[in-house]
């Protein structure tokens, strides 16, 4: 087996934060928020087991207000009512001694639309893309400028609600094709006014709610405390993200001083499919790219710890991990002890309570294993 000891080293981000070592809880939707939008017991007992090993974790998303909300059994953010639940869920993280992180978002034009009282906004009026073959008949309404300005302070006042639940950090999640990706996209973003056109006003959405999150942390955080951002390096669609914005966007954030940059990918070696050097992966281009200021956040496909150790090699600096922590959740600790040959990767029926999973992310992966196709539940 490949020397393993580099995931193990601790690390100090930028803020002062420093986790023990350089392994993630990769932020995963679970559905299993409590009917009112707060957190579950059983989300609770999911995330506190696969945490006691990692360095860094990782919440599956919260929605930063009542319009943004992407999918059923997702918990809110969105007021200071959810204070005591947002509470819960940042001790179950930090229990096991990781440093905890709520990620944060606005679904966009990815909101169905009964759950956000039939109005979908996003930058422009732009539908989600579907599958093929299905109907696109999502009506879509473009925010207004007071909109985009007014969603920028709910970023803040989510961030003042995680410092004061005690979480050690917040990640902003501008990827997987939710609100703040669509502002990004020339494809959803077609706006004509200051937060659209060229790459540069495309960016200002994303930028003006990272300024803002880190103005809100540095009034009210009383210690050290995180700022990362997640992003998605390409779109498959005509006029969609390219590497090249990708490229852009990373140089826009290597001055903004965040703790780090969360690259979302269904693989760590997968290589682009437009702009950049189509004979190397994202994810080494993107490390290069970045620089060794900012720290990078690889995933995607990781199972063993050998391609653990190969996302650092290719110039992460962390590796998060979904799948594997849903199967295993030990899986940190063994690997560390020397018992990689211990490592579940499979799932049965009877697996449920032994993995402590709660029933509807259960539900969810049964379907998936009668269509044979176990994919990453990362939000």
């Amino acid at each position: 087996m490949s020397d393993v000891s580099p995931l193990f080293e601790p690390y100090t981000f930028r803020s002062g934060v420093q986790v023990r070592n350089r392994l993630v809880l990769a932020p995963m939707t679970t559905w299993s928020a409590d009917p009112d939008d707060s957190v579950s017991l059983a989300e609770l007992d999911y995330v506190a087991r696969r945490t006691t090993g990692v360095g860094l974790g990782l919440t599956a998303v919260g929605y930063v207000t009542a319009g943004g909300k992407g999918f059923e059994g997702q918990f809110g953010a969105e007021h200071d009512g959810r204070l005591e639940s947002l509470r819960s869920l940042a001790h179950a993280i930090k229990s096991g001694g990781a440093k905890a992180v709520l990620q944060l978002f606005h679904a966009g034009h990815q909101a169905p639309p009964e759950l956000v009282n039939q109005d979908v906004t996003s930058a422009s009026d732009v539908p989600p893309a579907t599958r093929p073959g299905q109907p696109n008949d999502v009506q879509v309404r473009a925010l207004t400028s007071e909109e985009v300005e007014a969603i920028v302070l709910d970023f803040g006042q989510a961030t003042r609600r995680a410092i004061e639940a005690g979480f050690d950090g917040v990640e902003i999640h501008g990827a997987n094709g939710y609100l703040i990706q669509q502002f990004v996209s020339g494809h959803s973003n077609r706006r004509t006014d200051d937060w659209g056109g060229s790459l540069e006003r495309r960016l200002r959405f994303p930028l003006a709610i990272l300024d803002e999150v880190k103005r809100v942390a540095a009034i009210h955080a009383q210690g050290p405390f995180l700022v990362g951002y997640r992003f998605s390096p390409e779109e498959p669609h005509e006029q969609g993200l390219t590497m090249h914005d990708t490229f852009g966007l990373i140089d826009a954030l290597k001055g903004r001083e965040l703790d780090y940059v969360h690259v979302s990918l269904m693989d760590y070696a997968g290589n682009p499919r437009r702009g950049g050097d189509q004979t190397r992966s994202r994810l080494e281009q993107i490390a290069q790219r970045l620089g060794t200021q900012t720290p990078l956040i690889g995933v995607g496909n990781v199972w063993t710890p050998e391609d653990a150790v190969r996302v650092l090699n290719l110039g992460a600096a962390f590796v998060a991990l979904g799948r594997a922590l849903l199967l295993d959740p030990e899986w940190v600790q063994k690997v560390e002890a020397g018992r990689s040959s211990e490592l579940q990767s499979t799932l049965s029926r009877d697996d449920r309570e032994a993995l402590t999973l709660p029933q509807p992310l259960w539900r969810r992966l049964t379907e998936w294993m009668v269509k044979d196709r176990l994919t990453d539940a990362a939000d």
